[in-house]
C-alpha cells in the first residue's frame, strides 16, 4: 500500500496504457473476421477511401490553424507568470491526439462495417459481436489516449513547475502547471469542434441528397447501389458519427478532468499524497472507469436472432456504471482526508463520493429520458408516426413539438444534479459529478459507435443484393443504433452543462473576480449576446448542410438524367463526384462556426478591458459564458431529440405501422412524409445539435486560458483563500508529524 501511495501519480497513465492494449487486441480480432465476397470488399473499400480522403483534406486545413494558434499561444504564454510558452506544445499534443482519436474510430469502423454485414449472413449474435467490438475499439482508444495523455502531461508539468522549484501545490506553481495543461484541452476541443461540424456537414449533405432524390423522387430503396450519393452517405456515417464523435467525446473527457483538477488545486488537502489528492481524483476515476468499461463491454451479447439488442447494451452500460460507483467509494475514502474546504464551503470525503454518485445517476437518467423520446414504439415517436398520415406539414409540427417537450425533464434532472452535487461538496462537487458522469465514456462511446457501423453494414448488404434476412438483422442493429446515438448525444450535452459550470468556476477564481452580477448592464447585455451565439452557430451549420445538400441533389439528378442505364443496373454511377461535393463543402463551411467559438471570448475578454469603471471584462465575459451555456444546452437537447425522433419515426415504416386501422409501409404517402421529417431532422441531430456541447466547453476553455491575461486584483483571489486556510492545515500537519518523528513532509516533496 505504501508503494501505491508513493507511485499513484504514475499508475494513472498506466491505466490508459491498459485501455490501449485491450483496444489493440480487439482491433486485431475485428481484422481477422471474414470481410465477405469481392463485391462487398470493393464497396467497403470505396467507403474507406472516401473517409480517408475527407480526413486528409480536413487535417490539411486544420494543420494551418494548429500552427498559427500554437505560435500565438507560445507568445501569450510568456506575458504572464502563471503560464509559459510550453502551453503551445501542450496545445499541439492535444490537437494531434484528438485527431488521432477520431482516426482510430473511423479506421476500425470502415473495417468493421463489411465484417458486420458478413457476420449478419450467419446470425444476429455474431453481427452484434462484430459491430459492438468495433465500437469498443473506438471507445477504448478515445478514453485510453485521454487518460494516458492527461496523466503523462500532468506528471511532466507537475515535476517541472512544482517539484523542481519546491513550490506550493496550492499556489501559483500548480496554477501554472494546470494552465499549461489547459492547452491540451484547448487543442482537443478545437479539433473536436471542427471535426464534429465538418463531419456533420459532410454526412448530412450526402444523406439529404440521397434521400430526396433516391427515395422520394426515384422511389428506390435507401442505400440502393443505383443512387450516386449512397457511397458519400456511408462515408458520412464514418466521418461524422464516428470520427467526429470520437474527437467530440475525447475533448469532453479531457475538459471535464481539467476543470475538476483546476478546482482541486484550491483545496488544501492533508492527505498522504503530497496534498494533490483532490487534483488526482478526477483523472484516477477516469482511469478506473476505463477499466470497468472493458468489463462492462464483455457482458454485451445476445443468444439468438430474437435477442433484445437494446437490453444487451443496457446490461453492459449499467454494469460499468455500478462497478465505477462501488470503486469510487473506496478510492475517495483512501485518497481524500476526512475534511476539505473550497471557497468557504466545507465538506467531507463521503460528500465527494455522493457527488460522484449524483453525476453517475444524472448521466444514466439523461440516457433513459433521451431513449424514451427517440426510441421506436414509445409515445413520442409513435405520435410523429401517426401525424405523418396527414402529410408532411403535420409530421414537421409533431417533431418540433416533441423536440421542445423533450427539454423539460432533462433540464429538471440537470438542475437537480447541479444543486445536489453543490450541496454535497460545493463547486468541487459539481466538477467531480461531471467527472463521475464521464468516467464510463469508453462504454458510452462503444455503444454510440456501434450504431454507424451497423448502419454501414446495412448499406453494404443493400448494395450487395444480399438475402432479405441479412438486411433484417442489420436493421435491428441500426434501429437500436439510432436510439443509442441519440442517448449518447444527450449524455454529452449533460456532461457539457456540468463541465461548463466547473470551468466557469475555475475561470472566476483565476480571473480574480468573486461574482457575476447580472444587475450590471454590461453583464446583462453580454448574457443576451451569449444566449444568441448557439442560435447563430446552429444557423450557420444548418445552412451549410442546406447549401451542400442542394449541390448534392443537383448532381444526383444530373447523373440520373445524363447517364443512361443507371436505373436498369447497366451503368455505374459516378460515386466520386458526390464524395467530392461533400468533402469540399464540409471543409469550406466548417471554418466560420468554429471561428465563433474561438474568437468571441477573446474579443469580449480583451475588448472590454478598462471600458467600464464598475464592471471588469472578466465579469462581462462571465455573463457571455452563462448565456452560451444555458442557451446551448437547451438548444442541443431540442435538436438532438427532435432529430432522433424524426429518424426513428421514418424507420418505423420499414417494419410496417398501423395508423387508424390501416397498415402503412415504405413507399406510402405517410412514409414519404416521414422521410421529409427525417431530412429536416438530419442536420439537427448530426450537425448543429451535437456541436452545442463542444461550443459550450470550448468557449469556457478559451476563457480559462485568457483569464490570467485579463485578471483583476492580480488574479489571485483563489490564492488569497488558499493562504488563509493553508495556515490551519499546515499547522495541523505539523502538529501530527510532531507526535511522530518531528519531520514535516512538505507538499510536492513526495514525488
Amino acid at each position: 500500500m505504501e508503494f501505491l501511495q508513493q507511485n499513484l501519480i504514475y499508475l494513472i497513465p498506466a491505466l490508459g496504457v491498459v485501455g490501449i492494449i485491450v483496444m489493440i487486441v480487439k482491433s486485431a480480432w475485428v481484422n481477422r473476421q471474414d470481410a465477405g465476397d469481392e463485391n462487398m470488399r470493393s464497396l467497403a473499400g470505396h467507403i474507406a477511401e472516401g473517409a480517408m480522403a475527407f480526413l486528409r483534406a480536413e487535417w490539411k486545413v486544420l494543420s494551418y490553424f494548429v500552427i498559427i494558434a500554437a505560435i500565438l499561444l507560445a507568445w501569450s504564454g510568456t506575458l504572464v507568470e502563471t503560464s509559459s510558452w510550453v502551453i503551445a506544445v501542450s496545445f499541439v499534443i492535444g490537437a494531434v491526439t484528438s485527431a488521432f482519436a477520431g482516426y482510430i474510430g473511423m479506421n476500425i469502423a470502415t473495417k468493421a462495417n463489411v465484417r458486420t454485414t458478413q457476420a449478419a449472413r450467419s446470425s444476429l449474435t455474431k453481427a452484434l459481436k462484430v459491430s459492438f467490438t468495433g465500437g469498443t475499439v473506438m471507445g477504448l482508444g478515445v478514453a485510453g489516449l485521454a487518460v494516458l495523455g492527461m496523466g503523462t502531461l500532468f506528471i511532466i508539468f507537475y515535476q517541472a513547475y512544482v517539484v523542481s522549484t519546491g513550490g506550493n501545490v496550492n499556489g501559483l506553481e500548480m496554477e501554472k502547471a494546470l494552465e499549461v495543461l489547459a492547452g491540451f484541452s484547448l487543442g482537443a476541443e478545437s479539433i473536436a469542434l471542427f471535426a464534429r461540424v465538418g463531419g456533420g456537414i459532410y454526412t448530412k449533405a450526402a444523406d439529404v441528397g440521397a434521400d430526396l432524390v433516391g427515395k422520394v423522387e426515384a422511389g428506390i430503396p435507401e442505400d440502393d447501389v443505383r443512387n450516386p450519393a449512397t457511397i458519400a452517405d456511408n462515408v458520412g456515417d464514418n466521418v461524422g458519427d464516428v470520427a467526429g464523435m470520437g474527437a467530440d467525446l475525447f475533448g469532453s473527457y479531457v475538459a471535464t478532468i481539467l476543470a475538476t483538477m483546476v478546482l482541486g488545486r484550491e483545496i488544501i488537502s492533508a492527505d498522504q499524497f503530497g496534498g494533490i489528492a483532490p487534483i488526482l481524483l478526477p483523472i484516477l476515476i477516469a482511469g478506473l472507469g476505463l477499466i470497468f468499461s472493458i468489463l462492462g463491454a464483455a457482458l454485451v451479447r445476445v443468444n439468438n436472432d430474437q435477442g433484445d439488442v437494446q437490453q444487451a447494451l443496457n446490461l453492459g452500460n449499467w454494469s460499468s456504471i455500478i462497478f465505477t460507483a462501488i470503486a469510487s467509494y473506496f478510492v475517495v475514502g483512501w485518497l481524500l482526508p476526512d475534511q476539505l474546504e473550497l471557497r468557504g464551503v466545507s465538506f467531507t470525503s463521503l460528500d465527494v463520493f455522493f457527488a460522484i454518485i449524483v453525476g453517475l445517476v444524472v448521466g444514466a437518467l439523461m440516457s433513459i429520458v433521451t431513449e424514451h423520446y427517440t426510441a421506436m414504439g414509445k409515445r413520442p415517436v409513435s405520435s410523429i408516426v401517426k401525424q405523418s398520415s396527414t402529410g408532411h406539414a403535420t409530421n414537421i409540427i409533431g417533431g418540433l413539438s416533441i423536440g421542445m417537450e423533450s427539454t423539460m425533464i432533462p433540464t429538471i434532472i440537470l438542475a437537480a444534479g447541479i444543486i445536489s452535487s453543490y450541496a454535497f461538496a460545493g463547486l468541487y462537487g459539481v466538477a467531480i459529478a461531471a467527472a463521475g458522469m464521464m468516467a464510463t465514456t469508453a462504454m458510452q462511446l462503444a455503444i454510440d459507435a456501434f450504431g454507424p457501423i451497423a448502419d454501414n453494414a446495412g448499406g453494404i448488404a443493400e448494395m450487395s443484393g444480399l438475402p432479405k434476412e441479412v438486411r433484417e438483422r442489420t436493421d435491428k442493429l441500426d434501429a437500436v443504433g439510432n436510439t443509442t446515438a441519440a442517448t449518447g448525444k444527450g449524455f454529452a450535452i449533460a456532461s457539457a452543462a456540468l463541465t461548463a459550470l466547473a470551468l466557469f468556476a475555475a475561470f472566476v477564481g483565476i480571473s480574480g473576480i468573486d461574482a457575476i452580477n447580472i444587475y450590471k448592464a454590461p453583464v446583462l447585455g453580454a448574457l443576451f449576446v451569449g444566449a444568441m451565439i448557439p442560435f447563430i452557430f446552429s444557423s450557420l451549420a444548418i445552412a451549410a448542410v442546406g447549401r451542400a445538400a442542394m449541390a448534392m441533389v443537383e448532381e444526383v439528378r444530373r447523373q440520373f438524367r445524363e447517364i443512361p442505364g443507371i436505373m436498369e443496373y447497366k451503368a455505374k454511377p459516378e460515386y466520386d463526384k458526390c464524395v467530392a461535393i461533400s468533402t469540399k463543402a464540409s471543409i469550406r463551411e466548417m471554418i466560420l462556426p468554429g471561428a465563433i467559438a474561438l474568437v468571441v471570448p477573446i474579443l469580449v475578454g480583451f475588448g472590454f478591458q478598462n471600458v467600464f469603471e464598475d464592471t471588469s471584462s472578466p465579469e462581462i465575459l462571465g455573463g457571455l459564458l452563462a448565456g452560451v451555456t444555458v442557451s446551448g444546452v437547451l438548444l442541443g437537447m431540442f435538436q438532438n431529440n427532435a432529430g432522433g425522433a424524426w429518424d426513428n419515426a421514418k424507420k418505423s415504416f420499414e417494419a410496417g405501422v398501423e395508423i387508424n386501422g390501416k397498415m402503412e409501409f415504405k413507399g406510402s404517402d405517410a412514409h414519404k412524409a416521414s422521410v421529409t421529417g427525417d431530412t429536416v431532422g438530419d442536420p439537427f441531430k448530426d450537425t448543429s445539435g451535437p456541436s452545442m456541447n463542444i461550443l459550450i466547453k470550448l468557449m469556457s476553455i478559451v476563457s480559462l486560458i485568457i483569464a490570467p491575461h485579463i485578471s483583476v486584483n492580480g488574479g489571485h483571489l483563489a490564492d488569497t483563500r488558499v493562504s488563509t486556510s493553508s495556515e490551519k492545515v499546515i499547522s495541523h500537519v505539523e502538529s501530527e508529524n510532531a507526535t511522530t518523528d518531528n519531520t514535516v513532509v512538505l507538499p510536492a516533496s513526495r514525488f
